[in-house]
């Protein structure tokens, strides 16, 4: 079984991700597979550079994301510009490693941690969709504490994403984590349990 597994920023969707592995999943990474695309050598961080200028390039070529943030979190046009080149790479090759797991294990679940699964009209490369959800305030109190923005940029950055509201009625399961971890776990076994995987 292949499922995407999403939610909004600082919601915990690497907690959930990392228990389903702890029960045999095999998970996918959007952000590492991201990572790995715009590594000197890759076709992606050429047509970045390219698109972007060598200011987005420290001088050893590898990408210097703080400058690359500077000028796509600011100006909706150009994130759209860096997605256009960064999205069908990370799908390409999530996709192959997704399919590789299955073939290794046909009643196994492989999982797609892909933070805009929805915004990016992923839902059909999936057999369904877990979101993990937490009410709005919670999100931005979690994101401000984690990453020490103040709550004005905090709230910028979660509106570049479809709200959580919204991801909830989309979802296919729903794990609620604004609450302890061992209720998180606990929704995440109902989960494993009514499924029959190997």
């Amino acid at each position: 079984m292949i499922i995407g597994l999403t939610g909004g920023i600082a919601s915990g969707k690497s907690t959930v991700g990392r228990m389903l592995t702890e029960r045999g999943a095999k998970l996918v990474d959007a952000d590492e597979v991201a990572r790995e695309i715009v590594r000197p050598g890759e076709p992606a961080l050429e047509a970045i550079a390219s698109l972007f200028g060598q200011a987005v390039l420290h001088p050893d070529g590898t990408l210097n994301r703080q400058a690359l943030g500077d000028i796509v979190f600011r100006d909706k046009e150009q994130l759209s510009r860096l997605e256009a080149i960064t999205h069908p790479a990370i799908r390409k090759r999530m996709q192959a490693r997704i399919h590789s797991y299955e073939s290794q294990n046909p009643n196994g679940l492989a999982v797609a941690d892909v933070p805009l699964l929805y915004e990016t009209k992923q839902e059909a490369l999936y057999e369904g969709i877990m979101v993990v959800y937490v009410p709005a305030e919670l999100q931005l109190g979690r994101l401000m504490a984690r990453s020490g923005m103040p709550r004005e940029e905090a709230s910028r950055r979660i509106s570049l994403q479809m709200g959580m509201e919204e991801k909830r009625k989309r979802a296919d399961w729903l794990i609620d984590n604004s609450g302890t971890l061992e209720e998180t776990e606990r929704q995440v076994d109902r989960f494993w349990n009514s499924q029959r995987f190997e």
